[in-house]
C-alpha cells in the first residue's frame, strides 16, 4: 500500500490527545558508561519518558512504558495529554500522567512539562514503539553529543515495520505564508534535513525543545519541524539503531483509522491556522490549501490607509487570496474579450504585470480600466445600476459603492475582488467621473491605448498600454518599476533589503 505525503509525514502523531516524550539526561549517559567499565551502579539524575496515545479510543500507551520500564526501571515515566483522556489510560509503575488543559485551582507549573523536566534530552517516541534494548538510547545521545553546538540540534532513529523514514528539506516562508517541503539528499553519516516524512523516534535537548514557542503542539512533528527549520535546526537521520513497532497496523478497526485520520486532518489545520500557515507544498508537487476559499471570507478584514492588516506582520497577500485574484481576473477577463469590452491593466496591477508578470505580492486587489461606451457589450454589466448579479458560476458583479464604477468579487462569501474603471476619450484624453486620492489616479492620453498590446499577467495573456513604462511614469513617478515600495509608506515601509 502507498503511503501519501502527509499520512506519512504525520503518521507518529496522528490526531494525538497525548504525545510520547522520552527524557533522557547526560547523568546517565555518563553513568551507563561507567556501568559498562564495573558492570555495576545507576544514575544519579533519573531520565524522564513521556509517552502519548494515537488516539484516546485506541491506544497502546501502556506498552510503551512497560516496555521502557523493562529496559530501564529506574527511569520515571510521564504521559502529556491536552485534556484528561477518555477512557483512563492504565499507565504501569513508574509512570504518571501530565495534563497540558490548566485547571483553575492549579498553579501554572501543574500543567506546564518544562517544570516537570530535570533532564537534559527528550525523546519524542510514535504510540505503539518499544525500547528494546538500553543502548539504543545510548548511541542517540553519542551522536547527538557529537554534533556539538551546531546547527543539528535533533537525532532520529527509524522505527522498523512502520512507513519508511525520509529525510526532508523544509522552506517555511512566514512573509509568504507557505511551507515547502523537497527531497533531501544522504550524507554518507546518516542524512541531514529539516524535516523528516514516516516513523522515526527523535532525540532533541530539553533546553531546545522548551525554547520553542508552542514545544508539543499536534501534530507532533510538523509542528516541531516548521519551529526548528525557521531556527535553521537540522535533523540527523540515523541508519540505527531501529526502533521495533508492537502494532502493525496501529489501530485496529477501519472505523477508528478514518476517526483518526479526521482528527489529523484537524489537528493539521489548527496547527497551521495557529502558525499563519495556508499553503503546503508537498515534495511530488501537490498543494495543501488552509486558507480562504469561496466559501469563506477572505483572510484579512477591511483595508485602511492602503495598507493592509498583513503588512503591519511583516507579511505579504496570503497565496489562498493571490490565488482567488488570480482566478476572479482570468474569469472577468475572458468575459470582457468575449463581449467585446476593450480593458487594459491599470494602477498597481500594470505595475505588477511589468515588475512580476503577476499580481504584486503584497496587493490585495485588481484593477482593469475599460472603456465606457463597451459597457452596454457585456450583459453583466449593463444592467448592474438595479443592483447586484451573481453568475452561475458564483462570481458577484456590481456598482461599487464607493464611486462610479463596477466591482467583480470573487464570491458572496469572500470579497476580494477586481474593479473596472470606465474612462472615456475627451479631446485625446481618457478620463472619468469618479475619481480617488491616489496619486495614481489621474488623467492621460489616450495615445497609450491606440493600439492595446498584450502582456503576460498571472498566467494568461492581458491587455495593457502600448508603452507601460511610460504609462506608469506618468502615473506613479521615474522608476517605479525598479523601486518596489508599499502602498502608504507612511504607514509601512517596505524593507527592500528583504527583498
Amino acid at each position: 500500500m502507498r503511503v501519501s505525503f502527509c499520512q506519512g509525514l504525520l503518521t507518529g502523531a496522528i490526531a494525538l490527545n497525548l504525545l510520547i516524550l522520552y527524557y533522557v539526561s547526560r547523568a546517565q549517559q555518563q553513568m551507563m558508561d561507567k556501568r559498562r567499565d564495573s558492570g555495576k551502579g545507576s544514575p544519579k539524575k533519573a531520565a524522564l519518558p513521556i509517552s502519548g496515545l494515537g488516539a484516546d479510543f485506541e491506544n497502546y500507551v501502556g506498552e510503551v512504558a512497560r516496555s521502557f520500564l523493562r529496559q530501564r526501571a529506574d527511569l520515571p515515566f510521564l504521559a502529556v495529554a491536552d485534556a484528561p483522556p477518555y477512557p483512563p489510560l492504565a499507565l504501569p509503575e513508574g509512570a504518571r500522567l501530565l495534563v497540558l488543559a490548566p485547571s483553575p485551582e492549579q498553579p501554572p507549573q501543574a500543567h506546564r512539562p518544562e517544570f516537570h523536566v530535570q533532564t537534559e534530552y527528550v525523546l519524542l517516541v510514535p504510540d505503539g514503539v518499544e525500547l528494546d534494548q538500553a543502548r539504543q538510547l545510548d548511541r542517540l545521545i553519542r551522536e547527538l553529543e557529537g554534533e556539538g553546538g551546531g546547527p543539528v540540534r535533533l537525532v532520529a532513529a527509524p522505527v522498523l515495520a512502520r512507513s519508511a523514514v525520509q529525510c526532508l528539506h523544509l522552506r517555511v516562508s512566514l512573509r509568504e505564508w507557505t511551507a515547502t517541503y523537497t527531497q533531501a539528499a544522504s550524507g554518507s553519516s546518516g542524512s541531514v534535513c529539516t524535516a523528516l516524512r514516516g516513523d522515526a523516534v527523535v532525540l532533541v535537548r530539553s533546553e531546545d525543545l522548551f525554547n520553542l514557542s508552542t514545544p508539543l503542539a499536534r501534530p507532533l512533528l510538523a509542528s516541531l519541524f516548521i519551529q526548528t527549520s525557521l531556527r535553521g535546526w537540522k535533523v540527523k537521520l540515523l541508519e540505527g539503531p531501529c526502533f521495533s513497532a508492537s502494532r502493525r497496523p496501529l489501530f485496529s478497526s477501519a472505523h477508528n483509522q478514518w476517526k483518526a485520520d479526521t482528527r489529523l486532518r484537524e489537528a493539521t489545520a489548527r496547527l497551521m491556522r495557529d502558525f499563519g500557515i495556508k499553503r503546503l507544498l508537498h515534495p511530488d508537487g501537490k498543494e495543501q490549501w488552509f486558507g480562504c476559499s469561496k466559501e469563506t471570507p477572505r483572510c484579512f478584514g477591511t483595508v485602511r490607509d492602503d495598507t493592509p492588516e498583513y503588512l503591519y506582520l511583516e507579511r505579504w497577500t496570503p497565496p489562498c487570496c493571490l490565488r482567488a485574484l488570480r482566478e476572479t481576473t482570468k474569469y472577468v477577463i475572458n468575459i470582457l474579450e468575449s463581449s467585446g469590452v476593450r480593458y487594459w491593466l491599470e494602477g498597481g496591477t500594470l505595475l505588477g504585470a511589468a515588475r512580476h508578470q503577476d499580481i504584486i505580492p503584497w496587493d490585495y486587489d485588481v484593477d482593469l480600466g475599460i472603456y465606457l461606451e463597451d459597457v452596454p457589450n457585456c450583459d453583466y454589466l449593463k444592467n448592474l445600476d438595479a443592483g447586484s448579479l451573481v453568475d452561475a458560476n458564483g462570481y458577484v458583479w456590481e456598482r461599487a459603492v464607493e464611486g462610479d464604477f463596477y466591482r467583480v468579487q470573487y464570491s458572496e462569501a469572500n470579497h476580494l475582488h477586481v474593479d473596472l474603471w470606465p474612462f472615456y476619450p475627451r479631446n485625446g484624453v481618457m478620463t472619468k467621473d469618479t475619481w480617488t486620492e491616489h496619486k495614481q489616479d489621474v488623467e492621460f492620453p489616450e495615445h497609450f491605448l491606440q493600439p492595446l498590446v498584450p502582456m503576460p499577467f498571472a498566467g494568461i495573456t492581458a491587455y495593457g498600454p502600448n508603452n507601460h513604462r511610460a504609462f506608469l511614469e506618468l502615473k506613479f513617478g521615474e522608476g517605479v518599476i525598479e523601486n518596489p515600495q508599499y502602498p502608504n509608506p507612511t504607514k509601512k515601509r517596505l524593507d527592500r533589503s528583504r527583498l
